[in-house]
C-alpha cells in the first residue's frame, strides 16, 4: 500500500511539473526573431505594451549625410542590426518593425579605462565607447536581455517595469569605471533632430532631465529621472554643439561637478572605482509630463533595487499574457515562432501616461486620463487589419483602452481628426487612409465598446472621413475618386477610402444612426471608380475622368499605389469581394487572377524603388512582406476554390515566419506581420474588420485554448495537422458542422470547441 501511495505522489509531482512547465509560455519566445533584414524588431527588455522598450543598438547610422538620404539608416529602424558586432549602447525607446523611424532615447554605454565621450565606429570600436559583442554570450527573453562587452569584461543585463528601465552592469577591478548617457543618440538621427536636452543633478546618484527632438514627431519631449545603486565620485558633461552666443554661462566651467547643462548635443558621464565582479544597477524612468513625473514613476515602479524579482515581475507578466492562448504543435520550431509572433503583437502600442494617469496630449498640453490606460504608437495603416481584431479576441479592454486614446486624441486634435500614424503627443501622417475608424467599427460591431462613448466615435469618425484638405479627400468627395494629376498614390487612397467609408457605415448601421450610414455606404463603392475593365486592373484616373495612358501593372514606383502594385492592388476591396469579383470577370476568371498572382515571376527591378520590399517577402507576384494583400489569400473563399486558401496560407505560414533573426518576410509593422502570422495558424483571418466574421483557413496547430476575458475558453483541434494535411475536409463547432466559409465573433467569443478535420487532398 505503501509504494502505491507514493507512486501515486511521484505521478502527482510529475504531472504538477508538467503543470508548471506549460505555464512557462516565455521558454518558447525568442525575441531576437524578425532583428535582422527587413524585420527591425528589438531584442531587449520590456513588459506587455511597456513604455520602455529598453534595447542594445548596435550603430548610430545618420538619416541623411549633408541633406542626402543615407539608406544604411533603414537597417537600423529598429537600433539593433543581428549581422553587427559591436555595441554602441543601450537606449529606451524603440519600435517594433516599422520601416520609418524614431525614438533611441538616452543611450547608456558602461566603460572602464581612460574616459571617451565619442561612440567610435563598427571597423575600430575601440576609438570610442563602443564594444564588441558575440551572440554567444547574448540572451534575449521577454523582460530580460544580458550580453558581455568583450572590449573591457563588462556584463551587461537589464529588464524593466512599464516606466523604468533597470540596467546591472557587473565591471572588473578599476579605479576608472565609467557609465555614459548619450543624449545626442537616436534612431534615424541627424545634426537638427534634438532641439534641446537639459541634464540635472540632484544628488551623487540622482539625475533628472529631458530631451526633445523633431523627427518623426516633430514636438516629441521625453522626460527622465536616473538613480545609481552606488554614488558617483565624479561626473562632467561634453557639449558638442557649435554656440554662437552663450549667455554668461559661459562664467562657470560646465564641463566638471558642474550640476546642471543644457543645450541640443551633450553627452555626459559618471565616474566609479569598482572592485572585481562589483554589480552597479541603474533605474531610468521615463514620463510624457515631467522629471517630477519620471521620479514618481520610478518610486512607485521600482522602490528597491531587487534586479531579480523586477525580472520576474515582468516575466510572471508575460506567461500571464502569452497565457491566454496555450497551443500545442508539431514541434518546438512551431512553438517559438507562435509564442514570439504572440509577444510580438503585444509590444505595441504603448502605454503613454505616469503611473497617477497623467499624459501630454497632441495640444501639448497636460491631461489625466479618467477610467483608461492611454496608449500611443498606433501604426494603423498596418494594424487595422489584423492586429487590432486580434486584440477584440485576447485583449478587448485594451483594445477599448486604446479606442479611447483615439478618442482623446480626436478631442486635442486642432483638425478634429482621429490619429493617422500617432506618438508621443504628435501626429506624423505617415501612410494614408484614416483607419483608425477601422479599428473602431471593429470594435462597435463586435459590442466590444464597454466605457466607450459610441456615438461620440461614429461622429469623430464621419468628422475625420469629411476633412477636405486631409490628402486628397477634397477630390473622393467631388469626383469619387483622388485623381493622380492632383495627388499622389490615388488608387491606393481611392481603395483605402472606400474600404474606410464601408467601415464607417457599418457602425453606424449598429448605431441606427441611418443618415451616417447612407452618406458613407453610398461613398464606399468608390472603389468601382479606379477599375479599369479594359486591362483587368485598378488604375490611376485623372482629373478629366481619363484614366492615366502610363500605366505598368508590375511596377510599385510612381503608379497610382503606394507599398504595393496593381496586381496586389486590385484585390483590395475587403468589405465587397462578391462584387470585386464579378467586376473581374467572376469567379473562374478571378481564380486564374489569384493563381497567377502566387504563381508569375516578379523581377527584382519592379519593386527596387521601394526599400520595405524584398525578395524574401515576396511569393511569386504576392507581396507578403507588405501590408496590402494580406487578405488576399483568403479570397479563395469567395470563388468554387475554397481549397486553395487553405494550400496558401499554409505556403505563406511556412515560408514567410521562421525561428530565426532573418525568419520574418517583412517589417513586423508593430505586430501586424506577426497577427496576421496568428490568425492564420489558428485557421481563421478577419478580411474585413468592420463586420462579424472571420473567413475560414487551414489551422498549423494541433491544439489551442483561447482563455477569453469573459470567463470563456475557446479550444481549437486541427486533428491530423500536418505539413502534408492542410486541406480540410470538414469543420465542426460544438459537435455541429460549419457549412459556410467563415466563422462569427459571437461564436469565438461564446466559447466551445472547434474542430478541423484534416486531410492531405482538396475536398472540391
Amino acid at each position: 500500500m505503501k509504494k502505491l501511495l507514493i507512486g501515486f505522489v511521484l505521478l502527482a509531482f510529475q504531472l504538477n511539473l508538467m503543470a508548471q512547465k506549460s505555464e512557462n509560455f516565455i521558454q518558447y519566445v525568442n525575441p531576437l526573431i524578425g532583428t535582422q533584414k527587413m524585420g527591425h524588431t528589438f531584442p531587449g527588455a520590456t513588459v506587455p505594451f511597456g513604455s520602455v522598450q529598453l534595447s542594445p543598438d548596435t550603430d548610430q547610422q545618420p538619416h541623411n549625410i549633408s541633406g542626402k538620404y543615407n539608406k544604411d539608416a533603414y537597417k537600423y529602424c529598429a537600433g539593433y542590426n543581428y549581422d553587427d558586432s559591436t555595441i554602441v549602447g543601450f537606449s529606451h525607446t524603440h519600435f517594433s518593425g516599422t520601416g520609418h523611424s524614431d525614438l533611441g532615447d538616452f543611450l547608456i554605454m558602461p566603460t572602464v579605462g581612460e574616459l571617451n565621450l565619442e561612440p567610435g565606429t563598427k571597423d575600430d570600436p575601440k576609438s570610442g565607447f563602443r564594444s564588441k559583442f558575440s551572440h554567444s554570450t547574448e540572451i534575449a527573453e521577454p523582460n530580460y536581455y544580458k550580453v558581455l562587452l568583450e572590449d573591457d569584461e563588462i556584463l551587461a543585463e537589464m529588464t524593466t517595469t512599464t516606466r523604468v528601465g533597470v540596467h546591472q552592469y557587473t565591471f572588473p577591478e578599476s579605479e576608472n569605471s565609467h557609465i555614459i548617457l548619450d543624449l545626442m543618440h537616436g534612431i534615424y538621427n541627424y545634426d537638427d533632430k534634438n532641439v534641446w536636452t537639459f541634464v540635472r543633478v540632484e544628488n551623487d546618484h540622482t539625475i533628472v532631465g529631458y530631451r526633445q527632438t523633431n523627427g518623426w514627431a516633430r514636438t516629441r519631449t521625453v522626460y527622465f529621472a536616473m538613480e545609481f545603486s552606488k554614488p558617483f565620485k565624479n561626473y562632467g558633461f561634453k557639449n558638442y554643439e557649435k554656440q554662437d552666443y552663450k549667455g554668461f554661462w559661459r562664467k562657470f566651467d560646465q564641463t566638471k561637478n558642474f550640476p546642471e547643462a543644457a543645450g541640443k548635443q551633450i553627452r555626459a558621464y559618471f565616474d566609479f572605482t569598482t572592485k572585481k565582479d562589483e554589480k552597479i544597477q541603474v533605474k531610468f524612468a521615463l514620463s510624457p509630463v515631467s522629471t517630477e513625473g519620471a521620479l514618481a514613476n520610478l518610486r512607485t515602479e521600482t522602490p528597491d533595487w531587487n534586479f531579480e524579482k523586477i525580472k520576474k515581475q515582468g516575466q510572471d507578466e508575460w506567461n500571464r499574457e502569452l497565457g491566454k492562448i496555450a497551443v500545442t504543435a508539431e514541434n518546438k520550431g512551431d512553438l517559438v515562432n507562435f509564442y514570439t509572433a504572440l509577444y510580438h503583437t503585444f509590444l505595441s502600442p504603448t502605454v503613454y501616461m505616469d503611473a497617477d494617469g497623467k499624459y501630454k496630449g497632441l495640444d501639448q498640453n497636460v491631461h489625466t486620463a479618467k477610467n483608461f490606460t492611454n496608449y500611443t504608437t498606433f501604426s494603423l495603416w498596418d494594424t487595422y487589419r489584423a492586429l487590432h481584431p486580434f486584440f477584440n479576441i485576447v485583449q478587448p479592454k485594451r483594445n477599448r483602452e486604446m479606442v479611447n486614446s483615439m478618442l482623446a486624441h480626436y478631442d486635442q486634435s486642432v483638425h478634429k481628426m482621429l490619429p493617422v500614424w500617432s506618438h508621443y503627443a504628435n501626429e506624423n501622417w505617415c501612410m494614408i487612409g484614416y483607419h483608425s475608424v477601422s479599428v473602431i467599427s471593429d470594435a462597435i460591431v463586435k459590442g466590444n465598446i464597454e466605457g466607450v462613448d459610441a456615438n461620440k466615435a461614429l461622429d469623430a469618425m464621419a468628422n475625420t472621413a469629411r476633412t477636405k484638405y486631409y490628402d486628397g479627400l477634397e477630390f473622393y468627395m467631388k469626383l469619387g475618386y483622388v485623381p493622380e494629376d492632383k495627388n499622389s498614390s490615388s488608387v491606393s487612397k481611392t481603395l483605402e477610402y472606400a474600404y474606410d467609408d464601408w467601415a464607417i457605415a457599418q457602425a453606424a448601421q449598429k448605431l441606427n444612426r441611418k443618415e451616417i450610414y447612407d452618406e458613407f455606404s453610398k461613398r464606399s463603392e468608390n472603389w468601382r471608380n479606379v477599375y479599369d475593365s479594359s486591362v483587368g486592373f485598378m488604375r490611376p484616373k485623372m482629373s478629366d475622368g481619363k484614366f492615366r495612358e502610363k500605366f505598368d501593372a508590375l511596377q510599385t514606383h510612381d503608379q497610382g499605389f503606394i507599398e504595393g502594385n496593381a496586381w496586389n492592388y486590385s484585390l483590395y476591396v475587403p468589405h465587397n469581394p462578391d462584387a470585386m469579383i464579378e467586376k473581374m470577370g467572376g469567379k473562374v476568371k478571378f481564380e486564374k487572377y489569384m493563381d497567377e498572382l502566387f504563381t508569375m515571376n516578379l523581377p527584382d527591378e519592379f519593386f527596387a524603388e521601394t526599400e520595405d520590399i524584398t525578395r524574401e517577402g515576396i511569393i511569386g507576384g504576392y507581396v507578403h512582406g507588405n501590408e496590402p494583400a494580406h487578405h488576399a489569400a483568403y479570397l479563395y473563399n469567395w470563388t468554387n476554390a475554397p481549397h486553395k486558401t487553405q494550400e496558401r496560407v499554409r505556403m505563406i505560414l511556412k515560408h514567410q515566419y521562421k525561428p530565426t533573426p532573418d525568419g520574418l518576410g517583412g517589417n513586423d509593422d508593430c505586430g501586424q506581420m506577426s497577427a496576421w502570422f496568428l490568425f492564420s495558424t489558428l485557421g481563421f483571418y478577419p478580411v474585413a474588420p468592420g463586420n462579424d466574421q472571420y473567413s475560414l483557413g487551414s489551422p498549423a496547430i494541433k491544439t489551442a485554448i483561447l482563455k477569453l476575458e469573459n470567463g470563456k475558453t475557446l479550444s481549437i483541434e486541427a486533428q491530423n495537422q500536418s505539413d502534408k494535411n492542410v486541406y480540410v475536409s470538414k469543420v465542426l463547432l460544438n459537435g455541429k458542422a460549419i457549412d459556410r466559409r467563415y466563422i462569427t465573433h459571437s461564436e469565438i467569443m461564446n466559447g466551445g470547441k472547434l474542430v478541423f478535420e484534416m486531410r492531405d487532398k482538396p475536398k472540391l
